[in-house]
């Protein structure tokens, strides 16, 4: 399989790309708007792009070397699609789903991908409105890239607690606090990935897949990290969609520390640890359903610790790293996160209060496009 994990001229180690896929909603009742194609268009960075459903956007920065860099793009990016949606009466937000609307109501974009999409998955994929974060960090190896992300399914229920963001479902107040995680799971080829071990293992086992006929390319491997051959990245998709975007950056910050440090381990020849693939899939669910209020099994040990606690812990370790990239500003949102609550508990908090699902929507909205 062609790859781009290579040194090339002018590629920054480490360089980091985001992608957020946004809600469209009307800007006065807060229902999602079936408008992608309305919104789409030139950008001075990075691209927008259309999603399964008209009623999600896709913005995503260009490769930049920090999270600094990366934060001018993306408020460049949603100011821009902010700006056009309001030309049509409508708005945008960012969360890991919208807290009341139908997937019945939704249309699918107009793309061959995702027509066949529909067609082979039929009502698993008509149902699929989610609004989830991708971070791409660029590395320029192959066997260290499956290095890492086998390392990182270690660090995913950590990421998934601090960026739970979907407390909401149709109107419902479903008890998880990452509602996202359990819907996405019906999909084929997601959640939480076997350990590879190699880049020959990997390809093997994708090129398989794609002679059987189950897939057309890599990218319909929908795991919570995976390699990303065309762009020669590391790809971690198990974030819910972050309200702020400080939230996002902060993620961002803490994802390129864990593959930094990852880095490092394979080259110095370094073994990963081999943990149960089963009690890595069960701390993400307990993610999911607790995001940071609950515990977590520690893994070294086996004993089970307060979430904030193994987060917090996770920060300091990864500060370093972070500081060498140049991204360390970026991780006070994470500090904020712990301290004080994710997207979801601000979410819950605004429900709480009266008890209105199109409060909670137009707080979502507000957030998004940073008003206070």
């Amino acid at each position: 399989m062609d790859h781009a994990f290579r040194a090339a001229a002018g590629r920054t180690p480490f360089s980091i790309g985001i992608e957020e896929e946004l809600m469209i909603v009307d800007g006065t009742s807060f229902d999602l708007v079936n408008g992608v194609e309305a919104l789409l268009g030139e950008s001075p960075v990075g691209e927008v792009k259309a999603e399964l459903m008209e009623s999600v956007l896709e913005i995503a920065t260009d490769p930049v070397a920090n999270t600094a860099e990366a934060g001018e793009q993306l408020r460049t990016l949603r100011t821009l699609v902010a700006a056009r949606a309001v030309d049509q009466g409508w708005s945008i937000g960012s969360a890991g789903t919208h807290p009341f609307a139908l997937w019945e109501h939704q249309r699918i974009a107009k793309r061959d991908r995702y027509r066949d999409l529909v067609r082979e998955l039929r009502f698993i994929a008509r149902q699929e409105l989610l609004f989830g974060l991708h971070v791409h960090v660029g590395l320029d190896d192959p066997d260290q890239a499956i290095h890492v992300a086998d390392g990182m399914r270690v660090h995913l229920p950590i990421l998934l607690a601090l960026s739970a963001n979907s407390p909401f479902w149709r109107g419902d107040r479903t008890g998880l606090m990452s509602t996202r995680t359990a819907i996405f799971r019906a999909f084929p080829r997601v959640g939480v990935p076997t350990a590879y071990g190699s880049w020959d293992r990997y390809d093997r086992e994708v090129e398989f897949m794609m002679r059987s006929g189950v897939m057309s390319d890599p990218t319909y491997v929908w795991h919570d990290v995976r390699p990303h051959p065309k762009f020669g990245t590391v790809e971690i998709r198990v974030c819910d969609g972050q309200t702020r975007v400080e939230h996002t950056l902060a993620l961002t910050a803490l994802i390129q520390a864990m593959v930094h440090e990852l880095a490092a381990h394979y080259d110095a020849g370094e073994q990963l640890s081999d943990y149960p693939w089963q009690i890595l899939d069960e701390n993400k669910y307990l993610a999911a359903i607790h995001g940071l209020h609950g515990e977590l099994v520690d893994l070294p040990t086996s004993d089970r610790v307060s979430t904030r606690v193994l987060a917090r812990r996770l920060l300091d370790r990864l500060r370093p790293h972070a500081e060498q990239l140049g991204s360390a500003d970026a991780l006070d949102g994470i500090g904020d996160l712990i301290e004080r609550g994710t997207g979801g508990d601000r979410q819950i908090l605004v429900h709480d209060t009266n008890h209105d699902l199109h409060e909670v929507t137009g707080e979502i909205v507000a957030k998004t496009l940073g008003r206070d």
